[in-house]
């Protein structure tokens, strides 16, 4: 019922359209970079979609954090703006329903735009390089794996954005993660593991141990943020 009820919040803020398009414009930077500079990339001797990744991914990572963390502010700014929090608070539910009914919203958001970025770089895929059943798994690994390592990053935007009642706050800390995190050196594992910087990292050519450690550790962090929340609500609601 309260999943329902953040469903049709969605249509009043614009949400979906945001996710939406901001997928299309990831998915149009492997497009575009093929178009003007495919020369560059049909000669490589690697996995097409590990060449796609390679080259784009990065930047289609920085629009995805940006997106899922405005998309993160903007949830519960509504929330906040008209004291709906506190008027929730008096209802027979738990305050962290709220919390959990906004992650699995923003999930399905970010399921949505993934999609489309994967549609796009199939295209591309088909377009410029030889199509093979091959291909088509490796791009749903591709982005498994990169919606398991977004979800961090995304979740933490949402929990900023639950204890901070101005959505300028909770934006500008979340835009600072996320430039922090395009700044640390992808080489070392554990500065890797900071929630806004393991959306930037790609299947195609990472050994399986270490993948498998990032799956470990986004489930681990998808974990800690859930605890932290429900911890922070009882905290705040005993000081008020």
């Amino acid at each position: 019922m309260s999943f329902g009820l953040e469903c049709k919040k969605v249509k009043r803020t614009g949400l979906s359209i945001s996710f939406l398009g901001g997928g299309l414009l990831a998915a149009a930077v492997p497009i575009l970079n093929m178009a003007f500079r495919a020369e560059k990339y049909l000669g490589l001797s690697a996995p097409p979609v590990e060449i796609l990744m390679n080259a784009n991914w990065q930047m289609m990572a920085m629009l995805n954090v940006l997106i899922a963390a405005a998309g993160a502010c903007l949830m519960y700014y509504t929330e906040y703006a008209d004291n709906a929090v506190q008027r929730m608070c008096m209802l027979p539910i738990k305050e962290s329903r709220l919390f959990f009914d906004k992650a699995a919203l923003i999930t399905v958001m970010c399921v949505m735009m993934l999609a489309v970025e994967g549609a796009g770089t199939a295209f591309c895929a088909a377009h410029w390089f030889e199509s093979s059943k091959e291909i088509w798994m490796e791009l749903l690994k591709s982005f498994g794996y990169a919606l398991l390592l977004m979800l961090p990053a995304a979740l933490c935007a949402l929990l900023t954005a639950s204890a901070c009642k101005n959505i300028w706050v909770s934006l500008g800390v979340d835009v600072v993660c996320v430039f922090t995190a395009s700044m640390l050196p992808a080489k070392n594992f554990v500065l890797s593991l900071f929630p806004f910087a393991m959306p930037f990292r790609t299947l195609g050519g990472t050994e399986e141990s270490t993948v498998f450690r990032f799956l470990i550790a986004a489930l681990i962090e998808i974990v800690i943020i859930g605890i932290v929340e429900v911890l922070f609500l009882k905290v705040r609601r005993s000081l008020e």
